[in-house]
């Protein structure tokens, strides 16, 4: 994009990947046309982030880079990375395989095809409440679901419950 001369902002977080909920730990890079605009867009930026913060925490940002600079950890951590991703993705295949053999009439692709801790369901609003109220699954009332917490001791058990709320009965 950049070569193509196009200017943009790219906001990167590693506060998921590296478990620092609260840290603030991310980047924001804006490549700008030239060095005025570059000059005026960090003045802008300035004035947006100096009521935020005076002092930003830096242990977060210090553990990051410690591991981003370090080669032998940082491919540790890339292979971590892809063994969540796998495991993650091998449950969306065990929820909608459970949901198409437990007798579910409803096409739960999207699962499968979304990537990320998160899938939407699909679930309404009353389908979600219904499955807190007779089997304690809690999603966001959106039906998100958090798929870093399916498992293969409780895929089954989900599946099962899901396809009880959205079978009509």
């Amino acid at each position: 994009f950049i070569e193509e001369g196009h200017e943009l902002a790219l906001v990167q977080s590693f506060s998921k990947n590296f478990g620092l909920y609260g840290q603030r730990v991310g980047a924001l890079s804006i490549v700008c046309g030239n060095e005025d605009e570059a000059k005026k867009v960090l003045s802008q930026l300035k004035i947006v982030i100096r009521p935020m913060y005076s002092n930003p925490p830096r242990h977060g940002a210090r553990i990051v880079r410690t591991v981003l600079s370090d080669d032998e950890l940082k491919a540790e951590f890339i292979d971590q990375c892809s063994d969540m991703a796998s495991r993650i993705n091998s449950m969306r295949v065990k929820l909608v395989d459970r949901l198409s053999t437990s007798g579910s009439n409803r096409s739960w692709d999207h699962i499968t095809s979304q990537i990320g801790m998160f899938a939407y369901s699909g679930l309404t609003k009353d389908e979600v409440e219904t499955l807190r109220e007779r089997h304690s699954i809690y999603c966001t009332l959106d039906g998100r679901i958090s798929m870093a917490g399916v498992t293969s001791g409780n895929v089954g058990y989900i599946g099962d419950a899901i396809n009880d709320v959205t079978s009509g009965k």
